[in-house]
C-alpha cells in the first residue's frame, strides 16, 4: 500500500470500532453511561488486535443526557487509567461524533497525538423506565449541583416556545412543509417518499447486530397514523421520529498509520479519513432567510463532494443523518442522489436507535465495517439542532495522497448564500401567507393545536395559531392533495394575546 510523500506518522487512521447494547431483564441491573463508554472502547480495542487503550493521548466523549455526571470525560480516564493531554466532554448536537473524529484525526495529522479515541453512551431506556417505576439505580450518584445542558428552548424566541414550536419533533416539520412545496410535491407525495426512504432505513436496521428495533415496515404501515403509530405532529407519525428510549455505548479508536503498523494491526482493518467539512445556521430557526434549503447542509455536501471528484454517485456507502425525513430528503438532492439512494449502513434513528447526540458514533463504526467488507469510499453526514449544525466526513480503504487538511468550514460559502432575513414580530394583523407549518397532537391522538410560520404584508415574519376548534383551517392544513404553503388567510389576534391564522 503506498501512501505517497506523506510521514506514515502523520496518517491517520481508524483501526478499532466498539458498540455495546444494553437490555437488561432487571431494571437495577442496567448500565450506567459511564460503564457503557467504557465497554465500547474496550470492544474498540479488542477490534484493533492491538493493545492501544493506555496510550490513548485525545480521548472525546460525546454530550449524553440520560444521566449527568460531573467531568464524565475525568471520570472515564479515570477507569481507563489514562491522563490524555486532549480530554473533551462537548456540548449537545447530533453532528458531534463525526466533527470530534475529523478532529481527532486532524491532531493526529498535526503529530499532537499517535493514539485517539472517540466515544458516546446513552442509557435512556433504562434511565426513564426506573424513574417511571421508582427504582433507585445503583448508578454513579446523579450530578444536580451540574447544569443541565442547553437545548432548544434556550435559543428560540418566547412565541415559540409559548406556541411549541422549540423542539425537534416540531421544528422539523416546518422544513418538511417548506420543502416538499419548493419540489413541487402534494403532501402525499412526500409522504409517499418519505415512507418509501424510512422503510429503506429500517431494512438496513434489521441486519445491524447492534439495532434496537429489528423489524421491516413498508412505507405505508410507517406513514399511516395508527394507535400504535400515533401522529406526532403533522406529518409525522411515532415511526417517522427519532426514538431515544435505548441504551447503547460505541467508540472508534484511531491512531497513525506508523503506530498502527508498529502494533501489529492488520492493514485490511484499516480505514482512512480523507476530509470534510462544517457548517452552521443561526441557532435561532426563525431568522434564517428561508425553510427550503439550508445553505450551511449545502456547502458542507458540496465540500465533501469536491473530495471525490465533485460527483455523490462516488460514493460507495452513505450515512445520510435521519432523525426526520426531511434531512435525508434534503442532503440526498444535493447530492445528486434519486429517491432509490440506499441512504444508510446504520439503520436510522428511528430503527437502529437513537442514542441522542451519539448516533454518529455508531454510524462511524458501521461504516468502518460496511468499508473493511467492500467499496472504496464511504460518506457520514450528521447534524445537529434544528437543521442548524452540519459536519460531513469522508472515509476510504486506501491511504491518502493528499496531508489531511486542518480548515474545515465552509461557514464563508454558507453565509455567502444567504439571503436578507425578513424581520421577526409577535405582532400582526391583516393577511399572512403560509411558509410553512405543522400540527401538533396530544398523546391521546387528539389536535393540541396548528402553527403556521407566515410572510405578512409588509414582508415581516411571524406565527400564527390554529385552535383545535378551528377544524376548517386544520382540514386545509392537512389537506393531502393540496399544500398549503404559500396560501394567504387572516391574521387576528386570539383573547389570550396570541396571534392566530385562518383560511379565508
Amino acid at each position: 500500500m503506498t501512501t505517497s510523500h506523506i510521514p506514515e506518522d502523520r496518517i491517520p487512521v481508524i483501526v478499532g470500532v466498539g458498540e455495546i447494547v444494553d437490555r437488561p431483564k432487571d431494571i437495577a441491573a442496567g448500565l450506567e453511561p459511564l460503564t457503557l463508554l467504557e465497554e465500547a472502547l474496550k470492544r474498540a480495542e479488542a477490534d484493533s488486535g492491538a493493545r492501544l487503550l493506555s496510550e490513548v493521548q485525545s480521548l472525546d466523549v460525546v454530550n449524553f443526557l440520560s444521566w449527568r455526571y460531573r467531568d464524565p470525560e475525568k471520570q472515564l480516564a479515570q477507569r481507563l487509567g489514562i491522563a490524555p493531554a486532549h480530554l473533551y466532554y462537548g456540548p449537545v448536537g447530533g453532528e458531534s461524533p463525526i466533527r470530534y473524529l475529523h478532529e481527532a484525526a486532524q491532531r493526529i495529522a498535526r503529530g499532537e497525538c499517535s493514539v485517539a479515541a472517540v466515544c458516546g453512551a446513552e442509557a435512556q431506556s433504562t434511565a426513564t423506565k426506573a424513574q417511571r417505576a421508582g427504582v433507585d439505580l445503583p448508578w454513579t450518584p446523579f450530578a444536580h449541583d451540574v447544569e443541565e445542558p442547553k437545548r432548544g428552548a434556550a435559543f428560540q424566541k418566547p412565541m415559540a416556545v409559548a406556541l411549541g414550536v422549540f423542539r425537534p419533533i416540531t421544528v422539523y416539520p416546518l422544513y418538511e412543509s417548506a420543502t416538499s412545496a419548493h419540489w413541487g410535491q402534494t403532501p402525499r407525495e412526500a409522504l409517499k417518499e418519505s415512507g418509501e426512504l424510512w422503510s429503506t432505513y429500517a431494512r438496513v436496521a434489521v441486519d445491524n447486530p447492534n439495532s434496537w428495533l429489528k423489524k421491516t415496515f413498508t412505507g405505508d404501515e410507517i406513514t399511516t397514523a395508527t394507535p400504535d403509530n400515533r401522529m406526532i405532529a403533522w406529518p409525522y407519525t411515532k415511526l417517522m421520529v427519532a426514538n431515544p428510549t435505548v441504551n447503547m455505548g460505541g467508540a472508534l479508536i484511531l491512531t497513525s498509520l506508523a503506530k498502527a503498523r508498529a502494533a501489529g494491526v492488520p492493514e485490511e482493518k484499516l480505514i482512512y479519513p480523507l476530509g470534510g467539512a462544517s457548517a452552521e445556521e443561526p441557532r435561532d430557526y426563525l431568522i434564517r432567510d428561508q425553510f427550503v434549503e439550508s445553505h450551511a447542509q449545502t456547502a458542507v455536501l458540496k465540500a465533501v463532494m469536491d473530495l471525490v471528484g465533485g460527483d455523490g454517485r462516488k460514493f460507495d456507502a452513505i450515512e445520510l443523518y435521519s432523525c426526520f425525513p426531511c434531512v435525508p430528503k434534503m442532503a440526498r438532492r444535493t447530492l445528486g442522489l434519486g429517491p432509490d439512494v440506499q441512504p444508510t449502513v446504520t439503520g436510522g434513528l428511528t430503527f437502529f436507535g437513537a442514542p441522542l447526540n451519539t448516533y454518529m458514533t455508531h454510524s462511524a463504526c458501521a461504516m468502518v465495517r460496511k468499508l473493511r467488507s467492500g467499496g472504496a469510499l464511504g460518506l457520514l453526514y450528521g447534524q445537529g439542532g434544528f437543521v442548524t449544525k452540519h459536519h460531513g466526513l469522508v472515509l476510504s480503504r486506501a491511504a491518502p495522497q493528499a496531508v489531511l487538511k486542518q480548515d474545515t468550514s465552509v461557514q464563508a460559502e454558507a453565509d455567502r448564500n444567504r439571503r436578507n432575513v425578513p424581520d421577526f414580530t409577535a405582532e400582526a394583523v391583516g393577511k399572512g401567507q403560509v411558509e410553512a407549518f405543522t400540527v401538533i397532537y396530544r398523546a391521546n391522538g387528539e389536535v393540541e393545536h396548528g402553527v403556521t410560520m407566515l410572510r405578512t404584508e409588509d414582508g415581516r415574519r411571524t406565527l400564527g395559531r390554529i385552535p383545535a376548534s378551528d377544524t376548517a383551517t386544520l382540514a386545509y392544513l392537512q389537506d393531502m392533495d393540496r399544500t398549503p404553503v404559500g396560501t394567504t388567510g387572516n391574521i387576528v389576534t386570539a383573547g389570550d394575546g396570541m396571534l392566530e391564522w385562518r383560511v379565508g
